[in-house]
């Protein structure tokens, strides 16, 4: 990617709609760095601390620190960056977007019915399993931030419905 446009992708969404997918293909094609909110909380042990049976904002605040230090990184050197992650407080988002404000942010939020994320994530190595899959989703979809993306067809026609609201370069 042409260092003279370099901004920073947030695509959030459900577990099960294809953001992890999507952010692979994406960061492959834009050739920028995907930096995922789950493996961010999982390294840095900040999984543990519950709020109303979900992951704490405090939790995410903190992630969000790692993370913004880790993007700014890169998009100082002219990477792009990829950020995906459920994003189902909508502080974590606020916080996160305040910490890069400075760089142009697309948020894109991947957009499919609940059926699909649970078929989706019974066909992982590791599912959350159906009870997870809806709680989240229900947290997930309580508010709109971004662009919506139709994530129920393929990989690659939900990267390219994102890639087409970015810049070129």
């Amino acid at each position: 990617m042409d260092g003279s446009i370099c901004y920073c992708i947030i695509i959030r969404g459900p577990p099960g709609s294809g953001k992890s997918s999507v952010a692979e293909r994406l960061s492959k094609l834009i050739k920028a760095n995907m930096i995922s909110v789950d493996s961010v909380l999982k390294i840095n042990g900040l999984e543990e601390d519950m709020e109303g049976g979900y992951i704490s904002q405090s939790s995410f605040i903190k992630a969000n620190a790692i993370i913004a230090a880790d993007a700014e990184r890169s998009l100082k050197s002219g990477v792009c960056v990829i950020i995906d992650g459920n994003f189902y407080w909508p502080s974590q988002i606020v916080d996160l977007s305040g910490r890069l404000g400075e760089w142009r942010i697309y948020a894109f939020t991947m957009k499919v019915p609940l059926s699909v994320c649970i078929t989706r994530d019974s066909l992982r190595k590791q599912p959350l399993g159906r009870e997870a899959t809806e709680a989240v989703y229900k947290k997930t979809v309580s508010f709109n931030y971004g662009i919506d993306i139709d994530a129920s067809g393929s990989i690659d026609d939900t990267a390219n419905a994102i890639i087409s609201y970015l810049p070129s370069g």
